[in-house]
């Protein structure tokens, strides 16, 4: 079955394999909206499967041969093995088994693609151009690695003839696609397990803009980003440049950052914005925030929609799942949960969190994957200036096998060695954490927890235990009373 291809516009009988995860739960939604008959599997219950299981697919706890007994096409996650139990049972019966990216570039084809990637900012920037596009009338389409808070779905099929793509390079997927339009937010060593080096990264990158029909907007406040679009132009891809660099092509002026938001001007051709300059305000807070919203923003120009209504709806933004997502207040403590995992994101979180005007801010940071700290530890320690107490956790494996003197504990030498005066505290166990932060948090804090593995629970856990002090502290006045 090595030459099948799936043909979208053909109502047919999908499984997917790990269902829940948020890339393939998106596919699963979008195959759902667009007529075809989806089944799903994953090892355990979640909201997504509820959620799934509501819009009319047939989701099953657990992998078994049994799930697959109408499926005539498979997809599955990267995470999937090719020893999953449905994997073998579809490959045995001869039904096509096909990864994300070729069915999530099938499904493109059928639309004119926007497709964002990047390093890091990819999901915030694919979610406010959706919603630029949308309140501007242009009905989108969409599939992104998180839930957009003002949908509360990280996916979307409507009748608009544009479809943006939140474009992976972690594992070369994003390849796949043929945009009419591509972004590049920045570029960043990463996910150099999977392509062999940064040479390859860098190389990757320049297919991707190489691929795109249309224009790609690349962010050059970053060294690689700007690298990037020299070597696109000098191949003869079109470019447009976006950043706070003087010579972008849409830059970036007047930025004001606060907890409460960033505001800037985005000056640009006056054959797009009336006097040459626009206003955006956005409710979310972080330089990094505003060259998203910057790239989004003449993206959707870009593609037909009103520079004004893009504006005003990312004056709406609510964010996305995991990026500097608020988590609550108790005890007179703050929490803010974020995805950073790498060097760059890490200290664009750690400045947005200064601007709250906070007592101390209390950072957890957990290191995710064993090859990525490997080769990324020593770039961690300045990332944390601004920080008072650090609490760095063990090596988050997302399915990687430990590897021999990498731990955790290779984060905290780099803090410590480039910020001296820093309060580093290695905490590797996850009860401990919970016990430890509880502990040292008080009143005027601000509790930051980063990172891409399970540390998004640990708020909810030490406000928990927070919330149980208050109550105990409260039943002891009165009961002396």
């Amino acid at each position: 079955m090595s030459g099948y291809r799936f043909d979208p516009g053909r109502p047919t009988r999908v499984h997917v394999v790990g269902i829940g995860g948020a890339g393939m739960s998106a596919i699963a939604e979008v195959l759902t909206a667009m007529g075809h008959q989806v089944s799903g599997s994953d090892l355990k219950p979640s909201a997504g499967l509820e959620r799934l299981s509501a819009l009319g697919v047939e989701v099953h706890v657990g992998h078994d041969a049994k799930n697959l007994v109408h499926a005539e096409v498979v997809t599955r996650s990267t995470a999937v093995p090719d020893s999953n139990a449905e994997i073998w049972a579809a490959r045995e019966r001869g039904i096509p088994v096909l990864s994300r990216a070729v069915m999530l570039g099938a499904v493109s084809a059928v639309r004119h693609t926007l497709a964002v990637g990047g390093t890091h900012g990819k999901t915030t920037t694919a979610s406010m151009l959706a919603l630029a596009l949308r309140d501007s009338g242009l009905r989108p389409s969409f599939i992104i690695g998180g839930d957009v808070n003002e949908i509360g779905s990280g996916a979307a099929w409507d009748d608009g003839d544009l479809f943006v793509v939140e474009a992976d390079e972690s594992d070369g997927s994003f390849l796949h696609l043929v945009p009419r339009l591509a972004v590049v937010t920045n570029v960043e060593p990463d996910h150099l397990e999977h392509h062999g080096g940064f040479h390859a990264l860098q190389t990757a990158f320049d297919d991707f803009v190489s691929n795109a029909d249309g224009p790609t907007v690349i962010g050059v406040d970053d060294r690689e980003g700007l690298l990037l679009a020299d070597r696109a132009a000098s191949s003869g891809s079109e470019v447009v440049t976006v950043g706070e660099t003087l010579d972008a092509d849409w830059r970036i002026d007047r930025l004001e950052n606060a907890w409460t938001g960033v505001e800037f001007e985005l000056v640009g051709p006056s054959s797009f914005l009336a006097g040459g300059r626009l206003r955006v305000n956005l409710p979310v807070p972080g330089r990094h925030n505003a060259r998203n919203a910057a790239s989004a923003i003449v993206s959707a120009v870009l593609v037909g929609a009103d520079p004004e209504s893009a504006a005003s709806a990312l004056g709406r933004f609510g964010g996305v799942a995991r990026r500097f997502e608020h988590r609550g207040r108790v005890a007179g403590i703050t929490f803010v949960d974020d995805y950073a995992h790498l060097p760059t994101e890490v200290a664009v979180t750690v400045e947005a969190a200064k601007t709250g005007g906070f007592d101390r801010v209390v950072a957890v940071f957990q290191p995710h994957r064993y090859s990525r700290t490997e080769s990324l530890w020593s770039s961690f320690g300045p990332c944390f200036a601004g920080v008072d107490v650090l609490f760095v956790t063990d090596v988050y494996p997302s399915g990687e096998s430990p590897r021999s003197g990498v731990s955790g504990r290779m984060v905290v030498d780099a803090a410590v060695r480039d910020l001296p005066s820093l309060d580093v505290r290695y905490t590797p166990r996850r009860d401990e954490l919970v016990e430890r932060l509880t502990a040292e948090l008080v009143p005027g804090d601000l509790c930051l927890t980063m990172g891409a593995g399970d540390l998004t629970s640990v708020p909810e856990e030490v406000r928990q235990c927070l919330s149980e002090m208050e109550a105990s502290v409260v039943d002891g006045a009165a009961n002396s009373g």
